[in-house]
C-alpha cells in the first residue's frame, strides 16, 4: 500500500477537510432528526434501522449522486464546483475517486440508483410496517456489501497502488470508518433480519388470523352485515372524525321468534346466515345461506319478494339471479320495495315502482332484482336506506345518492319533482365525507365523518330536528347538536335518534307513543337528551315502518319505549331482552326487523360451546396457572392448538412443559383469566380499566384478534376522564385504531379533556405531540 512505508507524514486539517467531516455530521443529524419524526410509532430499534437508511439516502443522492455525474462529463480531477472539492478531500486517500476510474464509477452508478431506491423504500416500508420491510432491508445490506467488497478487493490484489495510508486522517477516518461503516451496520441489519424473520415464523399463523369482524347496524330501516372482509369505510376521514358510527351487534337473535319462520325445519333454519322480516303487516321475509343464496317468502305484495311473479308463497323461493353474492346492506321500503347491496359494491332493486323508488327510470313494478346503475358508475355502494317510497344509498368514498318520491324534498334535490333515477345529495354535503345515512317515512338523515347530522325532508312533526315544522328541500345541518360527535342514528316513522360517541342518546321529532322516551307525548321541534340517568349507550334501534324506540346500556341492558303491543311507553322500559331485536320481535307493530339479522342456532353443544363449558374445570384439566395465589384450570392440549406462544412453551423443553402449576406474576388473576377464557370463548369479558392490561397481555403473546377486542372494549369505555389514559396505553402497545380512535375523542372533547388530571400526568413527549396534532387539525382555532 503506498504510504505503508516511510514515516507516517503530519496530518494538516484543511477547510475542505473541516466542511467534508462537517457535512457528513450534518447529513446525520437530519437523519436523527426525520427518524425521530418519522419514525414516533416505531420501536426502538427500528427507529436506529431509520436512522441509517435516511443517512444512507441522503449519502447516496446528495453525495454520490453528483459523483457519478462529474465521473461521466469529466473527472472530480478536472472539476472545481463545490462537491469535486469534497471529492478531491476523498481523493487524497483514493485516488482511483480523481480520474474516473471505470470499477468506482460502475459501482457508484449501482449504489445510487439501486442503492439510494432501496434505501428510500426501506423508509417507506419501516414507517408503513409493511411486509415486504425484511426482503428489503436484506437486499439493502448485499447490496452495500457488495458495492464495498468490489470497491477494494480488485485495489487489494493488485498490491493497494492507489490508496494513501500515510496520515492516519487518511486511513483511519477516510479509508477505515467511512468505509467500515457500510460493512459493520449492513451486518448488523441482516443479523436483526435474521432475528426477526425467525421470530415471526412462529407467529405469523396467529397473525392470519381472520380480524375481528362485527355487524355493522346502521340506520333504522338499513340493514347492514359484516362480510368476511371489513367492510369498506367512507374516506376521506377528517382528523375529527370519529369511528363509523355503525353499532356492533356481538348478540346474535334467533330468528324463530319471528312466526313467518316457525313453519321452517330446524334444519333449514341451521342453514341460514342473515335474515330479515319487511313488508306493512310483517308478512314477507328474505334470508341469505351459509354459501350465499338468497330466498324469499310471504305475501308478496307490490312483487315485492323479487320472484318473478306477483303469487305468495309461503316455502322459500331461491332469487337466482343473486346467487353466490354476500349480501352487506338490505333496506325495505312501505310499498313495499327492497334495495339490497352486495360485497362488491352492486345495488339491486325490486318491488314497488309507482314513484322510480327503484332506480331505473320506470314506474313499473319491479318483479325481479334489476341492477340499478344509473348515475352509480365506478361506485361502490356500501350502505342502503328505504324511505316510505324514496330510496337512498351511501358510497364507499362518503357519497350519497337519492331517488324516487320527493314530495316533502326527501331526494334533496331542491325540489319537489319525482326523481327517476340515483341523484347525488349535494349542497351542504358536496365537501363532506358522509358515514351513515338513515330514512323515516318522507324524511333522510346523514351523519359525516366528523359526527355532524344533516336531515332534509318532511318536518311535519319536528323529525329533522331544526327548531321549526319548515319541510327542507335540501341537507340542513341539526344546529342543536353542535360540540356533540354522533356515532349512529336510527330514524323512526317520524322520529329520530341519535347516539354520540360519549354513549349520550338524542331524540326528536313526533312523539304521540311517547316514542321519544321523554316522559310526555308532546313533539320536540329540536334534540333533546333521554335516558340521561342512565349507563352509557352503546345502541339504539328505530324503524319507519314502526313507532318503538329501544337502546341498549353499556352492560348489556336493552330498553324499550313507544308504541309497544298497542301500549304508549313514555319513557325507557328495560326488558329481560338480551338485544334490541328482540324488541320489534316481540313488541313493534308491524314486528318488523329493523336490521339485517345474524342468526344462532340452539341444539346439542357445538365444539365451541364444549370447550366453553370445560374451561377451569378441575375435573378435566392436566394444568393449573397460578395467578395472585389462585388457581385456573386449563387443558395444555386446547392452549397449544389456540396460541403459538403455549405450543412454543409445551414443545421446545421450556421448563413449564414440566410443570403441573406454573407462576404467572406478570399479569393480574382478572386479565390473565380473561385471555385464558378467550382462548376457549373467542369471547372477552371484562370492564374497560382491565381491558388495557389485556391489551399489554395480547401485545406480549402476539395475539393480533385478542388486540381487538380488546380495543372494542376500550373504545366503548372511552370517557373524558380516561380518555388521555387510554391514548397513552394506545400508543404505548402500538394498537393505532385506538389511538386514533382515543386521539380524535380527544380532540372533539378537547377543553374537558385538558381539565383532567390524567391530561397534566401524562409523559411530556405525547402531551407535545398531542398538541402538535391536534394543531395541524385545527383543534385550536377560534
Amino acid at each position: 500500500m503506498s504510504g505503508a512505508v516511510g514515516s507516517e507524514e503530519p496530518v494538516h486539517f484543511t477547510q475542505v477537510s473541516v466542511v467534508s467531516l462537517f457535512a457528513c455530521a450534518a447529513q446525520l443529524a437530519v437523519s436523527s432528526v426525520l427518524a425521530q419524526m418519522w419514525g414516533r410509532k416505531c420501536s426502538g430499534a427500528d427507529r436506529a434501522v431509520l436512522v441509517w437508511a435516511v443517512y444512507d439516502a441522503l449519502v447516496h443522492i446528495t453525495l454520490e449522486g453528483p459523483f457519478v455525474y462529474i465521473s461521466l462529463v469529466g473527472t472530480v480531477a478536472t472539476s472545481d464546483n463545490v462537491l469535486a472539492e469534497l471529492w478531491k478531500e476523498y481523493g487524497k486517500a483514493d485516488r482511483r475517486w480523481l480520474h474516473s476510474d471505470p470499477t468506482i464509477v460502475s459501482l457508484e452508478m449501482l449504489t445510487v440508483f439501486v442503492d439510494g431506491f432501496l434505501a428510500l423504500l426501506l423508509i417507506h416500508a419501516i414507517v408503513h410496517d409493511k411486509h415486504y420491510r425484511h426482503f428489503v432491508q436484506i437486499t439493502l445490506c448485499v447490496c452495500e456489501l457488495y458495492g464495498g467488497w468490489m470497491t477494494f478487493c480488485p485495489d487489494w490484489l493488485l498490491g493497494s497502488p492507489s490508496l494513501n495510508t500515510s496520515s492516519w486522517l487518511h486511513l483511519w477516518v477516510y479509508l477505515v470508518f467511512f468505509n467500515g461503516v457500510w460493512v459493520l451496520v449492513p451486518g448488523v441489519l441482516l443479523w436483526q433480519s435474521w432475528r426477526d424473520l425467525r421470530r415471526s415464523h412462529h407467529c405469523l399463523k396467529k397473525h392470519s388470523e381472520p380480524g375481528f369482524v362485527m355487524e355493522r347496524c346502521c340506520s333504522s330501516s338499513s340493514c347492514s352485515a359484516s362480510s368476511g372482509s371489513p367492510a369498506p369505510t367512507p374516506a376521506p376521514k377528517s382528523f375529527f372524525s370519529p369511528v363509523p358510527r355503525s353499532v356492533n351487534s356481538v348478540t346474535m337473535v334467533d330468528v324463530s321468534k319471528w312466526s313467518l319462520f316457525n313453519l321452517m325445519s330446524a334444519q333449514e333454519i341451521a342453514t341460514i346466515r342473515q335474515a330479515c322480516v319487511f313488508g306493512t303487516s310483517a308478512n314477507e321475509a328474505i334470508f341469505t345461506t351459509h354459501d350465499n343464496e338468497v330466498y324469499v317468502f310471504g305475501l308478496n305484495c307490490s312483487n315485492c319478494l323479487g320472484t318473478g311473479d306477483s303469487q305468495s308463497s309461503i316455502v322459500p323461493k331461491k332469487l337466482d339471479s343473486l346467487s353466490g353474492k354476500k349480501v352487506v346492506s338490505l333496506s325495505y321500503g312501505s310499498g313495499p320495495h327492497v334495495l339490497l347491496a352486495t360485497e362488491e359494491g352492486e345495488l339491486y332493486a325490486w318491488g314497488h315502482n309507482g314513484y322510480s323508488q327503484l332506480g331505473n327510470g320506470a314506474t313499473n313494478q319491479g318483479a325481479a332484482p334489476l341492477l340499478v346503475s344509473a348515475n352509480l358508475q365506478n361506485k361502490r355502494v356500501v350502505e342502503v336506506a328505504c324511505g316510505s317510497h324514496h330510496s337512498m344509498v351511501l358510497t364507499h368514498d362518503g357519497e350519497v345518492f337519492a331517488w324516487g318520491y320527493n314530495n316533502c324534498g326527501q331526494v334533496g334535490s331542491g325540489s319537489t319533482a319525482n326523481q327517476p333515477t340515483p341523484r347525488r345529495v349535494s349542497c351542504c354535503l358536496q365537501n363532506k365525507a358522509l358515514v351513515g345515512i338513515a330514512c323515516g317515512q318522507t324524511s333522510s338523515i346523514a351523519v359525516s365523518d366528523n359526527g355532524e347530522v344533516y336531515c332534509w325532508g318532511y318536518n311535519g312533526n319536528g323529525q329533522l330536528g331544526l327548531g321549526n315544522n319548515g319541510n327542507q328541500l335540501t341537507p340542513c345541518r341539526v344546529a342543536a347538536l353542535q360540540g356533540l360527535c354522533v356515532l349512529q342514528i336510527a330514524s323512526g316513522y317520524a322520529h329520530t335518534l341519535a347516539l354520540t360517541d360519549e354513549g349520550l342518546l338524542y331524540s326528536w321529532g313526533a312523539n304521540t307513543y311517547g316514542q321519544l322516551g321523554t316522559g310526555s307525548k308532546s313533539n320536540q321541534l329540536s334534540p333533546v337528551q333521554v335516558m340521561a340517568d342512565k349507563e352509557r349507550i352503546v345502541e339504539v334501534a328505530a324503524c319507519h315502518s314502526t313507532h318503538a324506540s329501544a337502546a341498549k346500556t353499556q352492560s348489556g341492558h336493552v330498553y324499550m319505549w313507544g308504541q309497544c303491543r298497542g301500549q304508549s311507553l313514555i319513557l325507557p322500559h328495560l326488558t329481560h331482552f338480551s338485544c334490541t331485536d328482540d324488541v320489534f320481535a316481540c313488541f313493534a307493530s308491524p314486528s318488523v326487523m329493523w336490521r339485517l339479522l345474524s342468526i344462532e342456532h340452539d341444539g346439542f353443544l357445538t365444539v365451541a360451546q364444549s370447550l366453553k363449558k370445560e374451561f377451569d374445570s378441575p375435573e378435566t384439566s392436566d394444568l393449573k396457572f397460578s395467578v395472585d395465589g389462585k388457581y385456573i384450570h386449563v387443558h395444555k392440549a386446547v392452549l397449544k392448538i389456540r396460541c403459538e406462544h403455549f405450543r412454543s412453551m409445551f414443545q421446545s423443553h421450556w421448563n413449564e412443559d414440566m410443570q403441573e402449576v406454573i407462576e404467572i406474576d406478570q399479569f393480574s388473576y382478572p386479565v390473565y383469566r380473561s385471555f385464558l377464557e378467550f382462548l376457549y370463548t373467542d369471547t372477552v369479558d371484562l370492564p374497560p380499566e382491565d381491558a388495557i392490561g389485556l391489551l399489554d397481555l395480547a401485545t406480549a403473546y402476539c395475539e393480533n384478534r385478542l388486540k381487538r377486542l380488546c380495543q372494542h372494549i376500550i373504545k366503548r369505555g372511552i370517557t373524558v376522564d380516561n380518555a388521555f389514559s387510554l391514548l397513552s396505553a394506545a400508543v404505548r402497545y402500538d394498537a393505532e385504531d385506538l389511538e386514533e380512535f382515543c386521539f380524535k375523542f380527544c380532540v372533539n372533547h378537547l377543553t374537558e379533556v385538558t381539565q383532567t388530571s390524567a391530561f397534566w400526568q401524562i409523559d411530556g413527549n405525547l402531551l407535545k405531540e398531542f398538541i402538535r396534532r391536534a394543531s395541524r387539525c385545527g383543534a385550536f382555532k377560534n
